[in-house]
């Protein structure tokens, strides 16, 4: 399974993942949704926005991003700036 077959990734998320070394669906669960984001904002700045670390999470969930409730969305986006903290 490619990364552009997971929810909510297409061709261009899947080449920005392949970009900080994330190749695989398997590599991308190992690090989670709030690490890979931090890793594609370091990358590519600010065209990454929060809406892509809920979209990584999801396909990780194995659903939609817009199927986050707003508390969802709060504890992952707390979650990245914990890792970002501690990282």
């Amino acid at each position: 399974m490619t990364l552009a077959d997971l929810p909510n990734l297409g061709p261009t998320t899947e080449r920005m993942l392949h970009g900080v070394g994330l190749a695989s669906a398997e590599d991308l669960r190992s690090v989670g949704a709030p690490m890979a984001y931090l890793m594609l904002r370091h990358r590519y700045g600010t065209r990454v926005t929060r809406v892509a670390l809920w979209a990584l999470a999801g396909a990780i969930d194995g659903r939609h991003w817009l199927s986050f409730s707003a508390s969802e969305k709060a504890a992952l986006d707390e979650a990245a700036m914990e890792e970002l903290v501690v990282g």
